[in-house]
């Protein structure tokens, strides 16, 4: 698989690097789930440069265990995931400078010449939230980002725009929180947040056990039209 060295601060990690056969001259990181950077991942910075982006998509698992590549589809897998996350919780600061290292590596790179977005899932989507928040990021998706309820007094910093696609039947984020979500990210005109009602988190992770192919086409429309909106 098409692997990069990128060199941080803590020493260098490797990324999946999709390039595009025509590009638009822009840019995404791309922000893994719980299980690394696997063909889940993978699958999605190839579908991103097909759309004629350069796609990374960062090892944020590293420091704990390089090179995770794990599924939803088993017990164990989700028990080795938890425990990654568990591991990279206290180290999420850390996270997020490697994710703003990726944008500075992308932005050197020849093929980008426009805006850089972010993107993320899960854990990803908390990510990109932060990302929004406190980097110089030019557009950033989270798609249903977890454990951000906390976090929302920092809304009122993003300046650019962002867009968090979150499910009405998420466990791990349930109404109380949705309901603060909504009300902080209505206050910022930047932030624009759709509710997909009737599914569960994870609902536009093909293959996975909660996908939904419908709501997932209609995210994954929605975030190509803001990124060619916004980005491009």
């Amino acid at each position: 698989m098409p692997n990069a060295s990128v060199p941080g601060a803590d020493g260098k990690f490797n990324a999946y690097v999709a390039k595009p056969n025509h590009s638009n001259g822009a840019g995404l990181v791309v922000i893994q789930e719980i299980f690394g950077v696997n063909k889940v991942m993978r699958d999605l910075c190839d579908h991103y440069a097909e759309q004629g982006f350069v796609a990374v998509c960062p090892d944020l698992f590293w420091r704990i265990e390089p090179n995770v590549q794990l599924t939803d589809q088993s017990e164990d897998d989700w028990a080795q995931a938890f425990k990654l996350m568990e591991a990279f919780m206290p180290d999420f600061d850390k996270g997020l400078e490697d994710l703003q290292t990726t944008l500075v590596y992308i932005r050197q790179m020849s093929e980008c010449e426009n805006r850089i977005g972010c993107v993320g899932y899960c854990l990803g989507g908390s990510l990109a939230y932060s990302m929004a928040c406190q980097s110089d990021v030019d557009a950033s998706v989270g798609y249903y980002p977890v454990q951000i309820e906390d976090s929302l007094d920092r809304a009122q910093n993003i300046t650019k725009p962002a867009m968090f696609h979150v499910a009405e039947l998420d466990g791990f984020c349930p109404p109380e929180s949705q309901e603060k979500i909504t009300r902080a990210f209505a206050s910022n005109k930047n932030i624009t947040h759709h509710l997909y009602t009737g599914v569960d988190h994870a609902f536009a992770r093909n293959g996975g056990t909660n996908y939904n192919a419908v709501a997932a086409a209609l995210a994954d429309d929605r975030t190509a039209e803001f990124f060619k909106m916004h980005l491009l």
